[in-house]
């Protein structure tokens, strides 16, 4: 009874071999695709990001090192930057060592800081 048991077992175990053999390859397949997606798309587009960055930087710009660096661009001479850190010192960095270009929102117009001193004057009266 044992033996024919196992006979059966093997015989079908062989009739689907092709099928079972083609699965752990789709798999790997699959694994290999979610990674692109995952972690290989995403990188480059973070890489080409920060290339366009450090090309677009000019004078004037304050910016951010890598080492956490806070400065204004004096000038840009190809890979090369300087960097005004305080007044009258300045550094040359690597163009690469800038992680972005911090944008300053713009100072309100002093019409509407006079207009919200009026309106607080007039609140409290």
């Amino acid at each position: 009874m044992l033996n024919s048991l196992v006979a059966v077992v093997a015989a079908d175990s062989n009739d689907g071999g092709g099928a079972a053999s083609f699965m752990p390859l789709v798999f790997i397949g699959l694994i290999f695709v979610a990674m692109y997606f995952l972690m290989i798309r995403p990188q480059r587009r973070r890489l080409r990001e920060q290339q366009n960055l450090q090309r677009s930087i000019s004078e004037g710009d304050e910016v951010l090192t890598t080492s956490g660096v806070y400065g204004f661009v004096t000038a840009v001479d190809g890979d090369i930057v300087w960097l005004e850190i305080a007044e009258d010192v300045e550094i040359r960095i690597a163009s690469g060592a800038v992680s972005k270009v911090i944008v300053q929102s713009p100072a309100p117009a002093a019409d509407e800081t006079a207009d919200e001193s009026a309106d607080d004057a007039n609140a409290d009266g």
